[in-house]
């Protein structure tokens, strides 16, 4: 999450002093982890300038350039002369200029050069060179941003590119956090600072008002049990002017968020969801047929979104329709017929809450992560999506130029409510080894927001609305521990037991390792994912088909199988080693390799509860829902074993060296071996071998 620091002390008072520096090692007290600075990468002097005349020059190539003459103030050499290839200004407009020294994002230097047959003492910049979006038709009209200050300002400062974002990386189960609202408020625990809540004024009975607009939900396939929306918020705007720019402070906001401007009606949709961390999305109202319906989709249903795609729904997809079908994946993209465009005049705003899993599932099947999917899964605030549409609604009034309907349109399925969670005296203190007064658990939990009531041997605690992490003792003892201080936690070395440590089969493993170390191989451990053919090809001696473990939820769909063998892999860091001019390898690889038995259905039971220890017959479905798991070791040798020397040619690794590694590794294992001759499908027929060991306990084979 990027946090633009100007947009962060609208909502707490940062001292004016604070670097950045300050800012994240306040964040990072109460638990986040910090990632990186953004600013933007220019430097003065950029200046407002004004063009006093120009002169038309058409040139031999069919452009028209324009020899300007622009005031940059007398502090800056007074009237300039300037080359321009733009045609979109007149004289009398105040622009931004960059002077020689000044340094745009690229890095593009500014020098005066001579082109066109005159010294251009500087150049006027367009909205796309100062990095305020993607706009490069022409150049930058302060007018048309409202903006009339005098010549010789400085712009950097003016249009807001002197501020500086901070980032920080939000764990999965802070959602709440990925908004303004949220880490202006944990910067308010870290530091004490006023906090100034952007997400008040919530009026449930308003945003149930069924009058105006239609909304029902319809889902009759809950994931769960749960409905697929909550909430639905909708407001319409009309008569807006999506022509209008989006204002420097907006732009400079978003473009530190990481957010790309695309227009000023998408730039409020983006800048409030960045505020309050709740998704926003707007239609196109006069393409909309009749009433919204919040539904799940039929089976092979199809929906053009907004990237162009036609994509073929799911069962369990969760849809935004109309009377004529689909318009919008719920919580994820919305459709291409309804979106808002150069030509809308009226709006309706969305703000909904949706089904966490719903959506999460949804985005990984359509491969669409957006940032709505990003928040809708981690959990929303339930109580904002009507301050979220109003926000939108009255920004769209201000900055396109619309007229807010009085209509309100919204369906909510359910009071929102949260269970109260029994908090015994001194279960904090016990379970975090800290003695926490009562005053400062109390004090704690207030703080992040919590209604805390005293009952006898503790507290009822109800965690407050956008905190969908606190579900029980433990997860507010957590709480508790980081807004008094991790470094009230003392660091002290459990005493382990005696006769304790690695058993021997890790011990032998250890030893193996070591072994093959010592001797020279460097060990590569790699991902433990391949393809079905790979298995086969090197999972089983002749190669047939033999069963492969494949996973639901693959890191990569290229490799969605468990490995039944380490030799693709060794193979694969070999052709990536070779392929780069380093021929010279000795390497290996222990490691664990899964070969499911034929016939055998796999998967995970239901999973126990973590405060019971599970039963004797529990933990033999658990293990039975997995495969056979073996460990494995694998060596590879290419090039030469050993380097030239002077007087001495290289020697080219041979069957000889992979002999002397095998009786290493055994060695090391205490087994004696004997090689016979064998056939395997990946394997050169005649030159394969296989090693049969044994202990000396045991008979020669």
């Amino acid at each position: 999450m990027r946090v633009p620091l100007s947009w962060l002390r609208e909502y707490v008072d940062v001292p004016t002093e604070a670097t950045p520096e300050d800012v994240l090692a306040a964040l990072v007290s109460v638990g986040f982890e910090e990632e990186d600075v953004h600013r933007f990468e220019l430097t003065g002097p950029i200046v407002v300038g004004q063009v006093v005349e120009f002169t038309p020059e058409p040139q031999s190539n069919g452009k028209t350039i324009r020899w300007c003459q622009v005031d940059v103030g007398a502090e800056h050499g007074g009237v300039r002369g300037i080359v321009c290839g733009a045609g979109n200004f007149f004289a009398g407009d105040k622009v931004v200029v960059t002077l020689p020294g000044a340094v745009l994002p690229g890095p593009f230097p500014i020098a005066a050069r001579k082109t066109y047959g005159h010294v251009s003492d500087g150049m006027i910049a367009s909205a796309k060179e100062l990095g305020l979006g993607s706009e490069h038709s022409g150049i930058l009209r302060l007018v048309e941003l409202g903006i009339d200050a005098p010549v010789g300002t400085d712009a950097i400062a003016l249009l807001g590119l002197d501020d500086i974002a901070v980032e920080i990386n939000v764990t999965p189960d802070r959602g709440y956090a990925l908004s303004l609202r949220g880490v202006a408020r944990e910067y308010s625990h870290a530091t004490g600072a006023a906090f100034r809540d952007p997400g008040t004024g919530h009026d449930e009975a308003a945003s149930r008002t069924p009058s105006g607009f239609s909304i029902s939900v319809d889902d009759r396939a809950p994931i769960r049990g749960r409905a697929g929306a909550s909430e639905f918020v909708a407001r319409i705007v009309r008569d807006v002017d999506p022509s209008r720019p989006t204002p420097p402070w907006m732009i400079t906001r978003l473009s530190l968020a990481g957010i790309r401007s695309l227009g000023v009606l998408i730039d409020i949709t983006n800048y409030v969801m960045l505020e309050l961390g709740q998704p926003i999305h707007g239609y196109d109202l006069d393409r909309l047929q009749g009433g919204i319906t919040v539904r799940r989709a039929e089976q092979g249903e199809k929906l053009e979104t907004l990237d162009g795609q036609v994509r073929s729904l799911n069962a369990e997809d969760l849809l935004i329709t109309d009377e004529s079908g689909p318009i919008g994946l719920a919580g994820v993209m919305g459709g291409g017929p309804t979106e808002m465009s150069d030509a809308t005049r009226n709006v309706l705003i969305e703000a909904a809450t949706f089904d966490q899993v719903s959506i999460a599932r949804t985005a990984r099947r359509h491969k669409l992560p957006s940032e709505a999917s990003r928040r809708f899964e981690r959990g929303v605030d339930p109580l904002v999506p009507f301050v979220a549409a109003e926000r939108v609604a009255s920004l769209m009034v201000e900055l396109a130029g619309g007229t807010l309907d009085t209509e309100l349109g919204g369906s909510l399925s359910a009071e929102y409510r949260r269970e109260a969670i029994t908090l015994p005296a001194g279960f904090v203190s016990g379970l975090i080894g800290v003695d926490y007064t009562d005053d400062e658990t109390v004090s704690a939990l207030e703080l992040i927001g919590c209604a805390v009531e005293q009952r006898d041997g503790g507290w009822s605690v109800t965690a407050p609305s956008w905190r969908h992490d606190l579900t029980d003792k433990w997860t507010l003892a957590e709480e508790v521990a980081r807004i008094e201080g991790y470094d009230r936690i003392p660091s002290v070395l459990p005493t382990p037991p005696s006769g304790r440590g690695l058993t021997s089969a890790q011990q032998g493993r250890r030893r193996v390792a070591n072994a093959l170390a010592s001797a020279g191989f460097v060990e590569t451990p790699s991902f433990p994912f391949t393809t079905e053919e790979q298995n086969a090809l090197h999972g089983s001696p002749s190669g047939e088909k033999l069963p492969s473990v494949k996973l639901a939820n693959p890191l990569d769909g290229l490799s969605p199988y468990l490995r039944r063998s380490l030799v693709p892999a060794l193979l694969q860091v070999a052709h990536r080693n070779v392929s780069r001019g380093i021929v010279d390898l000795a390497l290996f690889e222990t490691g664990t390799v899964f070969l499911p038995k034929p016939g055998v259905q796999y998967g995970t039971p239901s999973v126990p509860p973590l405060a019971v220890r599970p039963d004797a017959a529990t933990l033999t479905a658990l293990d039975a829902s997995i495969p056979p798991q073996r460990r494995h070791v694998a060596i590879l040798l290419t090039g030469h074993s050993v380097a030239k020397q002077p007087g001495q040619a290289a020697l080219a690794a041979d069957l000889a060296d992979a002999v002397d590694a095998v009786r290493v590794l055994t060695a090391a294992a205490g087994l004696d071996i004997e090689l016979v001759q064998a056939q395997r499908a990946a394997l050169h027929p005649g030159r394969t071998a296989r090693v049969v060991a044994w202990t000396s306990s045991m008979s020669s084979p």
